[in-house]
């Protein structure tokens, strides 16, 4: 199964490179767009659960690491939920 990674940058300016354990996750975001938080926690929480369900559909268990991957996301995240129009940037996929 192909895995990837994509980068985003938080509104802070920091930028993350973040993991998938399957191609998924460009189904669901596009490098160079920006996403409002909750949108871009959505569309990251539903691709990197499809991705842990291909693995378990492949394996038989689910990807633990892509679960781990969404809490840090969802954790990293909440420093910007109360900021008015915070928006992540997704900068690459490899």
């Amino acid at each position: 199964m192909p895995e990837m990674h994509f980068t985003v940058r938080w509104p802070d300016g920091c930028d993350h490179t973040c993991y998938s354990p399957s191609l998924v996750v460009q189904e669901h975001l596009t490098p160079g767009q920006s996403y409002e938080i909750e949108d871009f926690l959505q569309r990251t929480h539903e691709a990197l659960s499809m991705a842990s369900e291909r693995v378990r559909a492949k394996y038989g268990f689910a990807c633990s690491r892509a679960m781990d991957q969404w809490a840090e996301i969802e954790a990293h995240a909440e420093h910007f939920r109360r900021l008015p129009d915070a928006q992540v940037t997704v900068l690459s996929f490899s």
